[in-house]
């Protein structure tokens, strides 16, 4: 799972294995270093042109989430006491329904209102169509 754990859309939990958003090695790492620095954090992504398709990591509670966002899972991250959030626009989630979502950090420079900004990476989304299997244990 590469770091992490999630629940389905609706909120409930997903069966065991199965899930829409896991996070690699180097969004682990850049996640602990940013919860040392800021305390709890969120994810949102909103899926608007540029940056907006990009998932943008705040503190918690910083950005507000209404009824047009969805929550794709509360990830587990080693070394980070609370899950953090990763929330997607329902007509994003919509469109991306089907595939399978990996956190990942590249080098440059984001968006100046995501935490990672300074540092000189930026978080991005790796994609996949998920299995029939995930997609059942998912939905179903």
């Amino acid at each position: 799972m590469g770091g992490g754990e999630g629940q389905g859309a609706a909120g409930g939990a997903a069966p065991e294995g199965a899930s829409r958003i896991a996070l690699s090695a180097a969004a682990t790492e850049l996640l602990r270093l940013l919860h040392d620095q800021h305390g709890p954090l969120m994810f949102h992504q909103s899926g608007g042109c540029c940056d907006g398709s990009a998932p943008m990591c705040y503190q918690a509670g910083e950005f507000r989430t209404g009824a047009s966002d969805v929550l794709l899972a509360r990830l587990t991250v080693e070394g980070v006491p609370e899950p953090v959030g990763f929330w997607m626009s329902a007509d994003q989630f919509e469109r991306w329904r089907h595939t399978h979502l990996t956190v990942d950090v590249v080098p440059g420079r984001g968006s100046g209102f995501s935490l990672e900004a300074p540092e000189g990476v930026r978080f991005l989304i790796r994609s996949r169509l998920l299995t029939e299997e995930e997609r059942a244990g998912l939905d179903g």
